[in-house]
């Protein structure tokens, strides 16, 4: 049974109005004042208001506003009755939240029916509301999902960190690193096009596929020839319409041989030295257009000499691509300043990242998955 709030000054009007509501069926509830009114909304929110616009102490408008602002009430319909009928007064009970309006004096066929109608779109909200808490849950069960699917730490025989926060939307990042060999450690994180689930699964596809070396034949220490397959496999006319980015690396500690290959995704940040002073940074990114976008499409790999006590970084454009509290976007240039000051200053680095980010970002969650692999070779 769909409880009604009537909030009227007039004795008379409430009475009137709580038997006729009560003859359709209704369970109804009174409040003379608009402060009584709000602490019995507050106390047991009803399904419908029909609430006096005019009264003493708050007016209709103002317990209407301060109802309305309260995201657990906000399904709740709001009607107005009054006996104002300029479309200035309507604009105004509007912009206050109202939902709808009666005029005095009251004729009950029309108050029947609005109140009919109201308690429709108040259920309809309800299923919505329902809805969308029940696809929340799933999507942060899909995000404690992917969590699980990542690789954990390192400490031996290098050191390997990372910190992994999705976007609300959950979004397409997915990394992994993983010993070809005692010697040889590949390396890579990709960022598939878009937000939801439908990111999410072919990452996750890509993950199972190149930890599990599905692709038969194919040389892994050879990171170009690894995207040119995967451009292969995941071509977007298959897939969904997805593409993604990654960067693909492998690393021989014997030698210290970084042998890596990108397609369109942000270039890796190696940071070497022994004080902010003499810091030497180099973008490690080769040309390739993102996967599945051309069968065509080539790839070629870059090699780079790793140095003593270097750090390498890799991520996915979520890091820097953060609007900022004036409005203003973020850009690489400002997060590798951030890399640079923080490499010889603190420990931990990736703590105090994050933390930062989460300032700069003038919003409560990120616009996309942000992801940020950290490598110390010494």
């Amino acid at each position: 049974m769909f409880e009604i709030l009537v909030i009227d000054d007039d004795r008379s009007i409430q009475m009137f109005l709580k038997r006729m509501l009560e003859k359709q069926g209704y369970e109804v509830i009174t409040a003379s004042t608009g402060e009584e009114g709000i602490l019995r909304t507050l106390d047991s929110p009803p399904a419908l208001i029909i609430c006096d616009w005019i009264m003493p102490g708050l007016s209709g408008i103002e317990v209407c506003d301060r109802i309305k602002k309260d995201p657990k009430l906000s399904t709740t319909f709001f009607i107005l009755l009054t006996s104002l009928d300029s479309v200035a007064d309507r604009v105004k009970g509007l912009d206050a939240g109202a939902d709808d309006f009666i005029t005095k004096p009251i004729e009950q066929n029309e108050l029947q029916a609005r109140v009919r109608a109201g308690l429709r779109l108040h259920q309809l909200s309800q299923d919505l509301h329902t809805q969308k808490l029940l696809l929340e849950t799933e999507l942060s069960e899909a995000t404690e999902y992917v969590k699980s699917l990542l690789p954990l730490p390192v400490n031996k025989p290098l050191k390997i960190n990372f910190k992994f926060l999705p976007s609300r939307q959950l979004g397409g990042d997915c990394f992994d690193y993983n010993w070809l060999d005692s010697d040889s450690l590949a390396i890579y994180l990709l960022d598939t096009a878009g937000h939801g689930l439908k990111a999410t699964l072919p990452s996750i596809s890509v993950l199972n596929l190149l930890r599990s070396r599905a692709l038969k034949g194919l040389n892994y220490y050879q990171p170009s020839e690894v995207l040119a397959a995967l451009n292969n496999t995941f071509q977007m006319n298959y897939q969904n319409d997805k593409y993604f980015t990654i960067w693909y690396g492998v690393y021989n500690r014997v030698t210290r041989q970084l042998t890596y290959s990108s397609a369109g995704h942000p270039p890796a940040i190696i940071l070497s030295g022994s004080s902010p002073t003499n810091t030497e940074v180099k973008r490690l990114k080769t040309p390739g257009m993102p996967v599945g976008m051309f069968p065509e499409a080539k790839y070629v790999d870059a090699c780079y000499q790793i140095e003593e006590s270097s750090t390498l970084y890799i991520f996915s454009d979520g890091v820097y691509e953060i609007t900022q509290p004036d409005g203003t976007l973020w850009s690489l240039e400002g997060f590798i300043q951030i890399l640079i000051s923080l490499q010889y200053s603190v420990d931990n680095q990736l703590d105090y990242i994050l933390s930062y980010l989460i300032d700069l970002n003038s919003k409560d969650t990120f616009e996309d998955d942000l992801s940020i692999l950290q490598v110390k070779f010494d």
